[in-house]
């Protein structure tokens, strides 16, 4: 079984739908190899970094040579295509690259790319904001982290802007926009995340006591210890409550920004 997992073996993917001059591609690919995969392995090799990997999906087209029939299967995106080729005779199988319909989103993406001042990508109906932001990234070969940036809703007419949450989809979203207003996706960077990198460095204490120190100086402090242990352990549940409060606080304030509107 692992030398099988190993062992690579080879598929032809027709993928016309990529490009007009393109019949085919053959690929090179383990029996692990998922449909996912073997879709984000022919857009690097076209350097199509601005498709949205999610407008793709395999099918497989089996043929039954005795009753003369033809099955297309569409795959799930954890599908093996090596392993399926391999439960049928060589030449009774073929995958083709299809495309799911999409749809236009513009934005405003400056922050990425001084010299832009939007970008029109098309993408599916499920793509995320976080998917949709490295996307954009890989348009222009940013080594920066999606973390850093956010998506936000802006409506120019009613003059407010809405920060969107990682998961939410753009393209849903622009679903619910009325027409006889003006809407527009932006790029911004988060400001707080570089803060939040240098406040997690500098919570960290400078000097720590040694153990050589600590254990020369606790004979003369056991009668001390013994007398403050009481009123030590009632300080250390008080403030364990109190962070408590204040770690519940914060988790559930985190997400209240991407349900509020921002007026400029």
């Amino acid at each position: 079984m692992k030398g099988r997992r190993r062992k690579r073996t080879t598929i032809k993917v027709y993928a016309k739908c990529l490009r007009s001059d393109i019949e085919y591609k053959t690929l090179g690919i383990t029996y692990q190899t998922t449909c996912r995969e073997v879709v984000s392995s022919l857009l690097n090799k076209y350097r199509m970094r601005h498709r949205d990997p999610n407008l793709f999906y395999l099918t497989m087209e089996v043929t039954v040579r005795k009753a003369g029939l033809k099955t297309v299967l569409a795959l799930d995106e954890e599908a093996r295509p090596a392993a399926l080729q391999s439960c049928h005779p060589k030449g009774d199988s073929k995958f083709s690259l299809q495309m799911r319909r999409g749809g236009l989103v513009k934005i405003y993406d400056s922050v990425l790319m001084p010299n832009s001042h939007y970008k029109s990508l098309l993408i599916a109906e499920r793509t995320t904001v976080d998917e949709l932001i490295a996307i954009l990234l890989k348009c222009y070969n940013s080594q920066e982290r999606v973390e850093q940036f956010s998506l936000y809703e802006v409506c120019e007419d009613q003059e407010y802007q809405r920060k969107l949450h990682p998961d939410d989809c753009p393209l849903q979203v622009q679903h619910t926009w009325l027409r006889d207003l003006n809407f527009h996706f932006l790029v911004k960077r988060n400001a707080d995340y570089r803060r939040s990198k240098n406040s997690w460095s500098s919570s960290e204490p400078s000097n720590l006591p040694s153990s050589s120190s600590s254990s020369s100086s606790s004979c003369t402090r056991n009668e001390a210890r013994s007398s403050l242990s009481s009123s030590s352990s009632v300080c250390s549940s008080r403030s364990s409550s109190s962070g408590e409060e204040r770690t519940t606080s914060m988790r559930y304030s985190c997400y209240s920004e991407y349900d509020n509107y921002f007026y400029i």
